[in-house]
């Protein structure tokens, strides 16, 4: 079975274009080699696959015939991740944090509106014709 195939087989990717695509720009990788989405895979395979920032390792059990359900997925692939990586995903996003505070950024409309009634001058001869 050809590798983007089984990676969109087994859930690792939505499409499986996006699975060829990843091929294609060097995001997977079976025993530490580059592959083309054609490569062929077998059984005990060991599938590095980079995406969203994390670094997946995947161990082939079987080949499927076809696409599989989430649940059943697990007979077909053992994810073998260590939890590091998903950790240095966790500092990354506090990383982010620390260079920009949320809402440091472009007022939203609300904002607008609030620094605008703030600068805005009360006219208290508009307030007095209305009252007569």
């Amino acid at each position: 079975m050809r590798v983007d195939k089984y990676l969109w087989c087994i859930r690792v990717f939505k499409t499986r274009s996006i699975a060829t695509n990843a091929c294609k720009q060097g995001k997977v990788k079976i025993g530490g080699q580059l592959v083309k989405p054609s490569r062929e895979i077998y059984p005990t395979d060991i599938i590095d696959v980079r995406k969203n920032q994390i670094d997946y390792e995947y161990h082939v059990l079987d080949l499927p015939s076809s696409r599989v359900g989430a649940k059943i997925a697990g007979l077909y692939v053992v994810d073998k991740t260590p939890k590091e990586r998903f950790e240095k995903l966790e500092l990354l996003k506090y990383s982010q944090d620390y260079y920009r505070k949320k809402g440091a950024g472009r007022p939203t409309k609300k904002d607008r509106r609030d620094i605008d009634d703030w600068f805005e001058e009360p006219n208290n001869s508009t307030t007095n014709k209305k009252e007569e």
